[in-house]
């Protein structure tokens, strides 16, 4: 069956739509999700990921692309969550837990009244056979724009992860980073909607990056790591996904979970093989 996926491959349009666009997505993912891991802000990825569905509603009750909306609302849901870390006594858990939720279900609300199309499963759980060309030029120009910022002040987003103490005391704007960053991560998580969707979307964020983490040790090595981590689970998500006609995008979140399960033993960091051998070797002793 997965010979099928080949052959209808060079036949299908919305195939090679469909492909460029997941493996493009779990590139830019795994990339932009080394920061997150570093930066311990898998939670906000979740939060944002889920703020940008009432964008998207509201994006149809007044005609503009959804692209838009879901980028309005989700950088609004980072703002809101980073000045409510700032400015009160709640911690930065609940205030995450607390906006991603009311933004999640004012979305569903929102999907539920708006005369439209869209199905609110696809929203949410991806549909990615179903993107159009413009849709996938989309994805991969904000993809491009996304890498190229990374490349332009890689060494200001690797200082402000791993010590933002001496970057602010060097003068750096430690906000201006995180915002850039949040801006980023919102733009992934748009794009993202098409091919695992909002509610998947953190997992392809943080899966292979977490996976690249447990054997590397630089930065720069962590993200190609990551990158190809990606790129090849969402290819493999997809050929599964289409050959034996199951939600490409949960396929795609499964293979990378996969992934990291298998790796997870191997991993130097975890010595997990070298304790059990060394705890034989003492019995036998």
């Amino acid at each position: 069956m997965i010979s099928h996926f080949w052959t209808d491959l060079q036949s299908f349009h919305f195939l090679q739509n469909a492909l460029f666009t997941s493996v493009t997505i779990g590139i830019v993912a795994g990339v932009l999700g080394s920061f997150i891991i570093l930066r311990g802000m898998s939670l906000m990825g979740d939060a944002i990921s889920h703020s940008v569905l009432p964008g998207v509603a509201v994006s149809f009750l007044i005609g503009i692309h959804p692209v838009l909306g879901a980028i309005a609302f989700g950088i609004f849901a980072a703002l809101l969550i980073t000045t409510i870390q700032q400015h009160s006594v709640i911690k930065s858990d609940t205030a995450i837990g607390i906006t991603f939720s009311t933004f999640l279900a004012l979305g569903v609300i929102l999907i539920g009244l708006v005369h439209t199309t869209t199905n609110l499963f696809h929203i949410l759980f991806g549909n990615v056979l179903a993107v159009q060309d413009s849709d996938m030029v989309l994805t991969i120009i904000i993809s491009l724009i996304v890498l190229v910022v990374i490349l332009l002040f890689y060494k200001q987003l690797l200082l402000t992860s791993f010590d933002p103490a001496a970057a602010q005391a060097w003068g750096m704007n430690v906000a201006v980073y995180h915002y850039l960053l949040m801006i980023m991560l919102t733009l992934v998580a748009v794009v993202s909607m098409q091919s695992v969707g909002t509610i998947l979307i953190v997992a392809l964020l943080i899966t292979p990056a977490a996976t690249a983490y447990m054997f590397v040790n630089q930065l720069h090595t962590m993200i190609w790591a990551a990158a190809a981590i990606g790129g090849t689970v969402s290819l493999v998500g997809l050929v599964l996904g289409y050959s034996f006609n199951i939600p490409v995008g949960s396929c795609i979140v499964i293979c990378g979970t996969a992934v990291f399960a298998l790796s997870f033993p191997f991993s130097p960091k975890q010595n997990l093989l070298w304790r059990k051998k060394n705890v034989q070797t003492k019995k036998a002793d």
